[in-house]
């Protein structure tokens, strides 16, 4: 689910102003001591529901053997009351690890909670982390609102190119998510101002919930957040975001004797360089700064004497304040102008052009390696289809990895060179596996496809699909996050996207329209429709007001539709009675009032159809 996605739900549910006076005030130094009253809100527990649905694991089932389908199909009013019953007196039900095997071989343990303890989760979540937002440090890019990895190596290549720091201190935590301090979290939580007490005892139940092994043996855990859980990946902020502000007022937020004017850059950035440049001349502090994408993170360092002074210095604050060991084989200090340094599958280099250093980045040997076999596997699979239906499937799979392989990587400077080679590796097999079915000519019918891989001569076909060519990339410059983006707030939320270009007061009403006879999901595919269609009835393009919204069921449930957002359609209330008028009277009279011109008329005809009507 994009972010964009997840901003407009928190706008349908009217929580968006709730959230932007958590930010504030926790901007401002706020305690909140009374957050389970938000979390319980009718409309926080149905926003739950909203954001977890279409994620991808919310159809896989817990240790009850539920899943998201379970829920779906329940009265609000029933699914609310289940949410609030169980944050109540909170006692979360046993998690089940499972096992998925990781890049290099060994097996990375999820542990996966209830439906219903994941929903709880998300409720938490919603509310936390405007809260948290406020008060984490501004190069955290993992897991937050509006950020990426591209921001990440963006900051990587200012600290090379334009800060000219060379040596870069990687620490690789051994085992993160499995040895946090439960004990040291709750303190860190207590620190931003989460100080709701009845909240804190949820979380401490949630981080000591019973695991169920595969083989059915039961582990009280004593450290660790589950891989898997909703809540833990905001859990993990929270513990290294004290790292984050160490390591920042060890330079760069150090307090000077003298105020020194700094600059405010156009984009909103305080140009910091007359406060660096009396701490270098006037004092023997280390030069570093820190950039983390979750657990990852790296040191940049000018002087290799500061580098290897910081990674002990690291090391031993991870191990005496944080509890957590580092792995000292995949630990080090690089010059990056000797070697390379890997990042979120990156590899980063400086090498000398003319006068200064520059970035050469690569993907890493690890990530052609496993792009690679994915791929051959896939090409194998498209060999494999018995019939042209399955064909189709496979090559659309196929299309989204190599796209998803240039959409990430573009960012590399040396991107073309490493999709040369894996189009030289992938295409010995393609050519071999699908000799018969592939040929040069044919025609994109994919507007995606041509809008991205259209000039390319590495485009093949097959049953007059296209298959997207691995070979064909161009380098991207990876951008800064705009300093004014912000999801909890008026202004920044501009940035993020446009005007939903819908009346929002009608919206909100439609949204706290209840009805005990319809399930969940037709209640918040509704409102998703309403905003999809900019409020507007699909028949006729007129806006709708309150009471003249109907939302149609395309096949009826009687012979055998669904309340899934594909079988619902928001009209107005006349052209619906119009859709199961069987009397001819009444169909001219709606017909005199509606007045539908040829189009309008079809696609009136086309819904009539499929409810068993004639056409009119």
């Amino acid at each position: 689910m994009t972010k964009q996605k997840k901003l407009r739900h928190s706008e349908y549910y009217d929580l968006q102003p709730t959230f932007d006076k958590l930010y504030s005030d926790s901007q401002n130094g706020k305690i909140f001591t009374n957050l389970l009253e938000v979390i319980s809100s009718e409309e926080n527990i149905r926003l739950a529901y909203r954001n977890i649905k279409k994620n991808g694991g919310s159809s896989t089932t817990g240790i009850d053997k539920l899943s998201i389908k379970d829920i779906e199909n329940m009265s609000i009013e029933s699914y609310v009351n289940i949410i609030k019953r169980k944050l109540t007196w909170y006692k979360p039900k046993p998690v089940k690890r499972v096992e998925i095997p990781k890049p290099n071989g060994k097996m990375r343990p999820l542990g996966i909670p209830t439906i219903v303890d994941r929903l709880v989760q998300q409720c938490i979540l919603q509310v936390l982390e405007p809260i948290c937002e406020a008060k984490f440090f501004e190069r955290s890019n993992g897991f937050r609102p509006n950020r990426s990895a591209e921001q990440a190596i963006a900051q990587c290549y200012k600290m090379i190119q334009l800060q000219n720091l060379h040596f870069v201190v990687d620490i690789d935590i051994k085992g993160f998510f499995d040895n946090v301090n439960h004990s040291k979290l709750i303190k860190q939580m207590w620190n931003l101002g989460i100080r709701d007490k009845k909240l804190l005892c949820i979380i401490k139940e949630m981080l000591k919930a019973p695991i169920v092994m595969p083989d059915g043996k039961v582990v009280y855990p004593t450290k660790g957040t589950p891989q898997g859980g909703i809540l833990s990946p905001l859990l993990s902020n929270i513990v290294l975001n004290e790292l984050d502000w160490w390591i920042t007022s060890q330079w760069e937020e150090m307090p000077t004797k003298y105020q020194y004017k700094c600059e405010i850059r156009p984009n909103g950035t305080k140009n910091k360089s007359p406060i660096y440049g009396a701490l270098r001349n006037t004092s023997k502090l280390k030069e570093v700064y820190i950039i983390r994408y979750a657990d990852d993170f790296k040191l940049f360092c000018r002087k290799k004497s500061d580098a290897e002074k910081v990674f002990i210095a690291v090391k031993c604050w991870l191990k005496e304040r944080l509890k957590l060991e580092i792995s000292e084989e995949k630990s080090k200090v690089v010059n990056l102008k000797r070697h390379y340094s890997e990042f979120l599958g990156f590899e980063l280099k400086a090498v000398k052009k003319r006068k200064k250093y520059v970035v050469r980045s690569h993907m890493t040997e690890k990530a052609k390696i496993r792009e690679k076999k994915k791929l051959v596997e896939q090409i194998k699979n498209i060999a494999h289809t018995k019939n042209r239906e399955d064909e189709a499937k496979e090559i659309t799979l196929y299309n989204s990895m190599v796209m998803g392989i240039h959409n990430y990587y573009c960012i590399a400077t040396m991107i073309s060179s490493d999709c040369k080679i894996l189009h030289r590796n992938v295409s010995i097999v393609m050519k071999n596996r699908l000799r018969k079915r592939l040929s040069k000519k044919g025609k994109i019918n994919e507007v995606y496809i041509r809008k991205q891989y259209g000039k390319s001569k590495q485009i093949r076909f097959i049953s007059s699909k296209t298959i997207c060519p691995i070979g064909y990339i161009q380098t991207k410059t990876p951008m800064f996050k705009k300093k004014k983006i912000c999801k909890y707030t008026p202004e920044g939320r501009e940035e993020i996207h446009k005007n939903l270009k819908i009346n929002t007061r009608t919206m909100l009403e439609l949204m706290r329209v209840k009805d005990k006879r319809r399930s969940i999901e037709y209640m918040d595919n509704r409102i998703s429709l309403f905003a999809a269609q900019y409020g507007r009835c699909n028949v006729t393009g007129k806006e709708l007001s309150i009471n003249e919204i109907h939302c149609h069921h395309k096949v009826p449930i009687k012979l055998g539709g669904t309340d899934e957002y594909s079988n619902l359609v928001i009209l107005h209330q006349d052209i619906h009675i119009l859709i199961h008028s069987t009397d001819i009277e009444t169909q001219n009279t709606y017909l005199k009032l509606i007045n539908p011109d040829k189009k309008a008329l079809n696609k009136i005809n086309e819904l009539r159809l499929l409810v068993g009507n004639s056409k009119l």
